[in-house]
């Protein structure tokens, strides 16, 4: 999604964070983690609930020495007019790929079956996706990262804080973000680990409600994206709610979490009762 970064400082720090908060929730993370996590779980492995903290640590490791590095070659160059855009359309083609697989998977599922999250990225992983060594899914994580709308985006950080020092503001951005998508893919990894030792019912409707709220936030953000980038009045009235926006998707995705939690628990228990 295309953001018009605050010029202060602070703003600037606070939108970095939501940024990776809000990264941290696309659906080839919320897919690759998922099944890592399935698959250390059913090895029995104490690694399956920190699937997630170690896929975001490797992934944002990338993150933070691209910024580091552009950083450091561009001295006190600007940022290109046109990464910010293409940079957009990438993101947005891949939101609206990944938005209308996962709503798809979650009508064709069984009822019976848990959803499990589809991912374009995980596909060409290989035997990587079923890795159970700490360090292998770190490495998952950091293959996440080499692809344009990330390398972009960690580029755009490194450029953007050129204006405010050198190489020490890079990285404090670039960790900030790496901080946001931690929070984000530890609390999934967690989550999955612990619906795969609950109740059926629980994992059941619990995996539909996430699996919707993925695709629906997927495909909503996608087109205000568009909507930004065709009409001017849409552009100029959101100008400097970026922040705001990135909170309301947070909000949204963590009520979603909560919602889906509470309808699994209350299902489980009517089925449980005598």
């Amino acid at each position: 999604m295309e953001t018009s970064l605050p010029q202060e400082w602070t703003a600037l720090c606070l939108l970095v964070f939501v940024l990776g908060m809000r990264h941290g929730f696309d659906a080839d993370h919320l897919a690759t983690i998922d099944g890592l996590t399935r698959f250390n779980a059913r090895s029995s492995s104490p690694w399956a609930r920190w699937c997630g903290v170690l896929f975001s640590l490797g992934h944002g490791g990338v993150v933070v020495a691209i910024a580091l590095l552009v950083s450091l070659a561009s001295g006190s160059a600007k940022v290109p007019d046109w990464l910010e855009g293409f940079g957009t359309g990438i993101s947005v083609l891949f939101l609206i790929v990944l938005g209308g697989a996962n709503l798809l998977a979650v009508l064709r599922t069984p009822p019976a079956e848990m959803v499990q999250p589809v991912a374009l990225k995980g596909r060409f992983l290989g035997r990587l996706r079923e890795a159970s060594h700490p360090g292998l899914v770190a490495l998952v994580g950091a293959l996440f990262a080499l692809s344009f709308d990330t390398l972009s985006q960690a580029a755009l950080f490194a450029l953007t804080a050129t204006r405010y020092g050198g190489w020490e503001h890079a990285l404090v951005l670039g960790l900030i973000f790496m901080g946001g998508m931690l929070a984000t893919d530890g609390i999934n990894g967690f989550w999955i680990a612990r619906l795969l030792r609950r109740a059926d019912a629980t994992a059941l409707i619990a995996s539909r409600v996430m699996g919707l709220t993925v695709a629906f936030v997927s495909l909503g953000v996608a087109a205000f994206a568009v909507a930004k980038w065709t009409l001017p009045a849409v552009d100029n009235w959101s100008e400097g709610k970026e922040l705001l926006f990135g909170g309301l998707v947070m909000v949204l995705l963590a009520t979603s979490f909560l919602v889906a939690s509470r309808l699994g628990s209350g299902t489980a228990t009517a089925l449980n009762k005598p």
